[in-house]
């Protein structure tokens, strides 16, 4: 039986949660340790950070929520009917929570100075368009999706490595595209921190949030799309499907909610 709705929920709220604390984290502690600027090997460490915060959230709650800790990815499974779309709202509110958690739990742990440093926000870099950086996003967040459907989604995969190698996805993405745009991959690894310099008086461009909300879905549903088209997992997979899928929680609510449609009234 499928956990409850709220229990997804939860689950998405805290890994979530866990991926800002870590993942940003990073972020502002390689700033407070370079007086505020980011050398190219802090990016190397800050996507190592990024790698074990999304490996935390996934192999903690995969079983739970399938951790799509992403609303790119929630919506990229939704498109390929891996996910219900009426859960796609909530689950992306609960993501959006989760992340405006863990960028107030980094400013109540470093204080004035998480605002001082833009509370690990991802910026343009000098000189990328708002073009340029959509690109950019789309290509990091496709890359980051691929892994996600070959080693998650498809039902052909080698169990336990899905935490591992997505993780490893995200870090390869950031160290590539994280001095153009930061390497969001994500929109709410980008609300969190912008509503917490908000929140907190601190500067924020509100005007750059699209790009960090385009770019992840187009890239996350291209790869999704091109995966299927390319790959098959749905004529190969197996008759059964894998108990440790991420995706599983939702996969089986789309099968339960078709089950109780068509299923036919017990004759009296």
């Amino acid at each position: 039986m499928a956990p409850s709705l709220w229990r997804r929920l939860a689950a998405e709220i805290l890994g979530t949660a866990v991926l800002v604390v870590l993942g940003v984290g990073t972020v502002l502690a390689a700033l407070t340790v370079d007086a505020g600027t980011l050398s190219y090997p802090a990016v190397g460490f800050i996507a190592l950070g990024f790698a074990i915060a999304v490996a935390v959230s996934v192999y903690a709650f995969l079983a739970v929520s399938g951790a799509h800790i992403n609303p790119a990815v929630t919506f990229a499974l939704a498109v390929t009917r891996r996910f219900p779309w009426a859960e796609v709202v909530p689950y992306v509110v609960a993501q959006l929570l989760g992340a405006a958690i863990g960028s107030l739990l980094l400013v109540a742990a470093f204080g004035t100075t998480a605002v001082d440093l833009g509370s690990g926000a991802t910026v343009l870099g000098s000189g990328v368009s708002l073009g340029q950086g959509i690109v950019a996003e789309v290509l990091g967040t496709f890359a980051l999706m691929l892994a996600i459907m070959a080693v998650a989604v498809d039902q052909r995969a080698p169990k336990g490595w899905a935490g591992l190698i997505i993780g490893l996805s995200v870090a390869s993405a950031i160290l590539v595209i994280g001095p153009l745009t930061g390497g969001s991959l994500n929109p709410a690894r980008t609300f969190g921190p912008y509503l917490a310099q908000s929140l907190f008086g601190g500067a924020v461009d509100w005007s750059q949030f699209a790009v960090y909300v385009i770019g992840p879905l187009v890239g996350a549903c291209a790869a999704a799309v091109a995966y299927d088209l390319i790959a098959r997992p749905r004529d190969l997979a197996e008759a059964e499907p894998r108990a440790d899928d991420p995706v599983l929680s939702g996969e089986r609510a789309v099968a339960e909610e078709r089950h109780r449609r068509d299923r036919r009234s017990p004759e009296v």
